[in-house]
């Protein structure tokens, strides 16, 4: 009986309870997307690179070696000698392993030099692989392949030339030894989309007439003599690896990080993002916060409809008492309307979070490569929609009181 006069009371204020109703279920939806975008971004944080066990480079903090060696944030404090490489390479618990040289750049974006092994061993997203969206891999010393960014950014086309610079920020360009774009990667929402790749000779091959980071004044060679030079690296920046069997793992960090023949850094990519996360993780806090006031915000505005409309139904409420309604009763219908537009905002939030998701899903992977999966509520969203239904149950019982307290002669009375 009074859920009935509830919903009736709801019926007869439908465009106030109904602009109440929209208020929580936006909020709802702000808070739970949010919620998704945060547990995306960080899944997609932690997919940055798969399948990789360890990552080595020259002695420093992991935190420092993933963000130079993954994020292309920063610089190395050493490199690590191609002899130091090749010995880890040749132990028999390395099933792979990645050599990574940086050090140059073109207008503004990372260049990285490796080998083949990086397009067959690096992974993304849980196992995805890298694809390239045009042309192919470079098969030429002054071949390179670069990021979905990249080519975006700077509008390059297969064929296009391309010249790097000495260093992150030298005005000092290696024009002799121009590139080709040979291929462009797909968009991964990962460091390699604002990478340009060429290969580990071709580092060294633009660096043949440089000498302690200048070029030899006057010194020019060819670039057909270059391709017949030996053009071995020296030295990497740091290195992808993976193992034979995820048991020997660890042994193979601790024989790393004890090799005698230079002081070396072995890490492991999870334990390292995890850490990374840890320290800019303060913003997805504050994110939380910010929505989670949304949702306080709509509840008070609930409760002050409640109470702007108590004054219109006094006579209402005067009625129901005068007709034999105790006042528990009043109390009881009022928190009902309470709790039905509380649910009703709750599960519409939901409603429009997943209409949101399907519109934005495709755009913002192909965009920024984040993934936000299409899935049923997590059991923390239940608990976020169930503590919305207590919470506007609850801010009801302070006009619901108010009301409780109204007696049948200020009902009957009109004031003046």
């Amino acid at each position: 009986m009074i859920l009935r006069l509830a919903i009736a009371s709801l019926f007869a204020r439908a465009l106030t309870v109904g602009m109440t109703i929209l208020a929580i279920a936006l909020s709802v939806a702000l808070f739970l997307g949010v919620e998704k975008v945060r547990t995306g971004a960080k899944a997609s944080f932690a997919d940055t690179i798969s399948g990789t066990d360890l990552i080595v480079g020259a002695r420093s903090g992991s935190v420092q070696l993933l963000l130079y060696s993954v994020f292309r944030i920063g610089n190395a404090t050493n490199n690590v000698t191609w002899e130091s490489y090749q010995d880890i390479a040749a132990r028999s618990d390395v099933e792979w392993i990645v050599p990574i040289s940086l050090g140059d750049s073109h207008r503004q974006f990372r260049v990285m030099g490796t080998t083949q092994a990086f397009f067959e061993h690096y992974k993304y997203r849980q196992g995805r692989s890298l694809a390239v969206s045009d042309g192919t891999i470079m098969d030429d010393l002054f071949d390179t392949v670069i990021g979905a960014d990249v080519a975006a950014t700077l509008g390059y086309n297969i064929d296009d030339p391309i010249i790097v610079a000495h260093g992150l920020a030298s005005f000092t360009e290696h024009k002799d030894q121009p590139f080709r774009v040979s291929g462009i990667l797909e968009k991964t929402g990962t460091p390699v989309d604002r990478t340009v790749i060429v290969s580990m000779e071709a580092i060294e091959a633009i660096h043949v007439d440089w000498q302690s980071g200048a070029q030899v004044p006057g010194q020019a060679t060819p670039a057909d003599v270059i391709r017949g030079m030996e053009l071995t690296p020296t030295a990497i920046t740091a290195a992808l690896i993976g193992v034979e069997s995820p048991l020997q793992t660890f042994a193979l960090q601790r024989a790393i990080n004890q090799y005698d023949e230079e002081p070396l850094l072995a890490i492991l990519p999870g334990v390292a993002l995890q850490e990374l996360w840890g320290i800019v993780g303060i913003a997805e806090t504050a994110l939380l916060a910010v929505s989670a006031m949304v949702v306080v915000t709509a509840l008070i505005g609930m409760m002050a409809t409640i109470f702007s409309s108590l004054n219109e139904r006094r006579r209402e409420m005067a009625i129901f008492r005068a007709m034999g309604a105790r006042p528990v009763a009043i109390l009881s219908m009022l928190v009902l309307e309470a709790m039905v537009m509380a649910a009703i905002g709750a599960l519409l939030g939901v409603l429009l979070l997943y209409i949101g998701l399907v519109i934005a899903q495709p755009i913002l992977d192909r965009a920024y490569g984040l993934w936000l999966p299409i899935e049923a509520p997590t059991l923390r969203e239940v608990w976020v929609i169930l503590g919305v239904i207590c919470a506007g149950t609850i801010v009801s019982l302070v006009p619901a009181l108010r009301a409780y307290r109204m007696s049948v002669a200020d009902g009957m009375m009109v004031k003046t």
